[in-house]
C-alpha cells in the first residue's frame, strides 16, 4: 500500500501547511491570496516530484525548489530583506514541520487496514521523505498492522521503479501474482505495479481516458468489497 493519499490525508496537511507558510512569510506581497499562491507552487511541485520518481532530482533539490521557485515570482534576489535562497529553504523546513503537526487519516483508512491485516500481510511503500513518514507511522496508530515499511529514499530507488516494488514481494516472500498494489498515483503506484507484473487497487474517481487498472474505485472503503 501508499501512504500518502492513499492511508494519510497529505492533501489537506499540505493546505493547512501552506496557508501557514503564506501567513508566517508575509507572501499576500506576491501573491493576492493563498490560492494564487498554491497555484504557482502546487504545479512546480508535482512536476518535481516526478522527476524524483524518476531520480532526475534529488531529495534536497525537490525540498529547496518547490518553495524557491514560487518566490522567484520577480527577479530580485531578495524578498523583506532576506535572500530568497535562503528563505526557500527555511519555507521547506517549516512546511514539512507543519505537515506532521496536521497530519490525519483518510476517514475509514483505520478500519480497511485493520480489515486488510486481519486477510493479508501489509507493506507500505512510499516516495515520502523518510523523517515525515516514520513520524506519520508512529502517531497513525497503524504502524503495527504493516509487516514491512519501505522508503524509496532509504531504498535508493523509487516508485514507480519495478525493482521497488520486486524488493517488496522479496520481503513478504511472494509472488507478483500473489500481491496487490494499492495506491492513488497512476505515475507511481500503478505504473509501477504494472510494470513489476502486480495487479493494482487504483483509488481515483475520475481516471483520465487510457489510464487503467485491474480495479479503479473511488472510496477507500470500496476495497473491502473486492478483497
Amino acid at each position: 500500500m501508499d501512504w500518502d493519499d492513499t492511508i494519510g490525508d497529505w492533501s489537506n496537511a499540505a493546505w493547512k501547511a501552506l496557508n501557514d507558510i503564506y501567513a508566517r512569510y508575509h507572501l499576500d506581497e506576491l501573491y493576492d491570496t493563498v490560492a494564487e499562491f498554491f497555484n504557482t507552487y502546487e504545479p512546480y511541485n508535482l512536476e518535481l516530484w516526478s522527476k524524483y520518481g524518476r531520480n532526475e532530482v534529488t531529495k534536497e533539490q525537490l525540498h529547496f525548489e518547490r518553495f524557491y521557485y514560487p518566490l522567484m515570482v520577480n527577479d530580485y534576489p531578495e524578498f523583506r530583506g532576506l535572500d530568497k535562497k535562503t528563505l526557500a529553504l527555511q519555507m521547506g523546513d517549516e512546511f514539512l514541520e507543519l505537515t506532521n503537526k496536521y497530519f490525519s487519516l483518510l476517514p475509514d483508512a483505520k478500519e480497511v487496514v485493520q480489515y486488510l491485516a486481519g486477510k493479508y500481510p501489509l507493506t507500505i511503500l512510499s516516495n515520502g521523505f523518510k523523517e515525515v513518514q516514520y513520524y506519520k507511522f508512529a502517531h497513525s496508530g497503524l504502524a503495527p498492522y504493516f509487516t514491512h515499511k519501505i522508503i524509496s529514499e532509504e531504498v535508493g530507488i523509487n516508485k514507480p521503479n519495478p525493482r521497488l516494488f520486486e524488493i517488496a514481494l522479496e520481503m513478504n516472500g511472494v509472488t507478483a501474482d500473489e500481491a496487490l498494489m494499492i495506491g492513488d498515483s497512476y505515475t507511481s503506484d500503478i505504473a509501477g505495479a504494472k510494470a513489476a507484473g502486480i495487479d493494482q487497487l487504483w483509488l481515483c474517481a475520475n481516471p483520465e481516458d487510457g489510464q487503467t487498472a485491474t480495479y479503479i474505485v473511488p472510496k477507500l472503503t470500496d476495497i473491502m468489497r473486492i478483497v
